[in-house]
Parts: structure tokens; sequence; C-alpha cells
């Protein structure tokens, strides 16, 4: 572990490889588990304010979800989530031709109908960040069904924290990030 600023950091973020490999997996980060995806309280607002853009891309199934719990829910451990359709899928999952799970939210931004990309927890994925009253906790979570994402993370020769960049930017800043690549070169020159 490492600190920068108010934040702990895994140095797992730097020493494991990971790229999302959708042909392998067909996406069952939004499908499996028994839980929907964390959300930040001012994302409940964002969901809320921009659901009506995003219900044209959802499944007929997401929509009953949602409009029967609500764009978002609290979960049995008290923290906010996305609504689940039937205990399982994430009530914004869509799927493509090939059944890989892609996220409506996403596609509405990718259409230019919404300029919110995704849920942070989603976007920084393996990496899950756990906010505590003097400092975050910055980790890297390994899920068995992202095994096929590491291997080709490890092929591809690429770290976590590279991969899931634009998403680190988002909720920590440029400057932040810069700092975690410096440690990153630092830990490197040591091997």
């Amino acid at each position: 572990m490492f600190q920068i600023g108010k934040t702990i950091v895994s140095e797992e973020i730097i020493q494991k490889d990971f790229v999302c490999n959708l042909s392998a997996c067909k996406g069952a980060c939004c499908i499996d588990g028994d839980a929907g995806a964390p959300l930040e309280v001012a994302e409940t607002e964002i969901l809320k304010e921009l659901y009506p853009k995003i219900k044209p891309f959802l499944r007929k199934e997401g929509i009953a979800a949602i409009e029967q719990q609500g764009t978002s829910i609290t979960g049995e451990d008290g923290e906010l989530e996305t609504p689940l359709i039937n205990g399982a899928d994430c009530a914004y999952v869509t799927f493509d031709t090939r059944g890989i799970a892609l996220c409506g939210i996403e596609e509405a931004y990718n259409q230019g109908e919404i300029s919110w990309k995704k849920p942070l927890s989603c976007h920084l994925y393996p990496v899950r960040v756990q906010d505590y009253s003097e400092f975050a906790a910055v980790n890297y979570h390994h899920w068995h069904i992202c095994d096929d994402a590491c291997s080709l993370g490890k092929e591809l020769q690429v770290p976590v924290y590279r991969f899931v960049k634009e998403a680190l930017v988002r909720k920590f800043g440029e400057d932040w990030f810069e700092e975690l690549e410096k440690t990153a070169l630092g830990m490197e020159k040591k091997k």
C-alpha cells in the first residue's frame, strides 16, 4: 500500500494486468453477483434526471424493474446501488446480437443523448474505492469471472491502473493520476 493525497492505494492496481475481454466473459459482471452496481449519492440524482433519455436504450425487463424499484435502490447492506431484474441482471443492462451484456446508460452516452458515461463504480472496475472519514481506499477487486481479462491484460502488458485511467482521472483528477504513474514507474525501476 502507498498513499497519494487522501487515498491509500493497493499496489495490486500497478502489479496486476487487466483488459476487459467481452468476447470471452460476455459482460458477466453486469449480470452476475448478488447486488447492483454501487452508486454514489450524487449518481442517484443523475439517474433520476437522465432516466427518460436512458429508457429508450433499455430492455422491457429493465424498464419494468426500474419503474417498480426506482432508478436506484438501497441494498441489503445499506449501500446505494442499481436495481436488478429478478435478483440477477442489472436493470440497465442490454445485450448485443452476440449475447454480450452492454450498458444501456453507456449506449445513451455513446449515442450523444446524455453527457454522463455510467456509474463510476462500473467505469472503475476492477478498481473499487471505499470512502472513509479521513481517506479513501483504492483497491483491486479480483473476481473469477474476469480471469480472461487478467489473461488478456497480461498478454498485452496493460496494468489495471492504465486500463482504468479515464475513470481514475474522473474520480481523483489528473494530478492524482500523474502521482500514481510516478509511483508505478518507481516500482518498475526497483524490479
